[in-house]
């Protein structure tokens, strides 16, 4: 039985990686961090199915002493401080977490002798791209991290390269682009619309206030990209990879999507700051833009082109962006 070891399995990649990973016959240990409120919600259905240990990315020797436990055959590195907004008021602990953190999962591998036994996936993103140099994105394409969550994965990303080629480890990067479901966080602009929207339909809510609503971005569902994760460990030989819907979408699109599936119609009127979004129906005001929602830096457009996942892993998205939305309002 294949041992696998997932840090941030309390969120939504881990929760749906570590089905997968049951699914497949593997003996499943994930990392969580201590907190005074229970965190585990979206793994307490397979939660008895799971060995879970506490700790967190910070802690070298905590990494050290779960990773000596466990003997993993496979290790997903997945925890991080993943919010880029937040990035810009926590950039000290994001770097932490997301660059450092990568350090010290490689290096705990490294110190106990088990760089020849042990394969690391390493939960990298699209934000690597940032101020995109081309469209779309590929595994070659420049890097231009606008954010700290962004300059660090970039660190995570290099190190993890540096001690593939140094140290002869099978350690990879899946450059994921924006993947979702149910399970995504509540802060995430794709939650936060299907959330604010279902609330206006109830009568619960008034008005959602957004950002930039016309950020493009190349979205999937989350279940469809922990396969990928997985299949990235099973080659011969360790490699990078783009994984991407190769669609885009802008965030005012998932808003009309979504508000479709609520019995609403968006029209929109006004430019910039005074844009609104009303309900054709109502007549409400539905959306309205908040300059506190934007980000210092904007990354503008991301889209990826993921033909090499496809040719080497045998890895195509199964759901659609229509089939996602709908995914996440009827589970709202």
């Amino acid at each position: 039985m294949k041992v696998a070891l997932i840090t941030g399995i309390t969120g939504q990649d881990g929760s749906y990686l570590a089905e997968l990973l049951l699914e497949k016959g593997y003996e499943v240990h994930g990392i969580v961090r201590r907190a005074s409120l229970i965190n585990t919600h979206r793994i307490d259905h397979i939660y008895e199915q799971l060995k879970l240990h506490y700790g967190d990315l910070t802690d070298s020797t905590n990494l050290v002493r779960v990773i000596q436990q466990v003997r993993p055959d496979e290790i997903y590195n997945l925890g991080a401080q993943s919010h880029v907004k937040v990035s810009f008021e926590m950039p000290e602990y994001t770097g932490q977490t997301d660059a450092i953190g990568t350090l010290r999962v490689l290096e705990a591998v490294r110190l106990l002798g088990m760089e020849d036994r042990v394969r690391i996936y390493q939960a990298s993103t699209s934000e690597l791209y940032g101020l995109v140099q081309e469209t779309p994105q590929t595994e070659t394409t420049p890097f231009y991290p606008r954010s700290p969550y962004g300059v660090a994965k970039l660190y995570g990303y290099w190190i993890v390269k540096n001690y593939r080629e140094s140290y002869g480890m099978y350690a990879c990067s899946g450059i994921l682009f924006n993947h979702e479901s149910p399970r995504r966080g509540e802060t995430f602009v794709t939650r936060k619309i299907t959330i604010g929207l279902k609330a206006i339909f109830e009568g619960k809510q008034e008005c959602l206030y957004l950002g930039n609503l016309d950020a493009l971005r190349d979205w999937g569902h989350a279940k469809d990209y922990v396969e990928a994760m997985w299949l990235m460990l099973q080659q011969e030989e360790p490699e990078d990879f783009v994984i991407a819907t190769g669609k885009q979408y802008s965030v005012r699109k998932f808003v009309e999507e979504s508000a479709s599936y609520f019995g609403m119609q968006i029209i929109w009127r006004g430019e910039g700051l005074d844009e609104i979004g009303y309900d054709v129906f109502t007549g409400k005001e539905v959306i309205k833009i908040h300059s506190k929602y934007f980000r210092p830096a904007e990354v503008e457009t991301l889209l990826g082109d993921a033909t090499k996942a496809k040719e080497k892993l045998d890895w195509e998205p199964k759901i659609s962006f229509k089939q996602l939305v709908q995914d996440m309002c009827i589970h709202e």
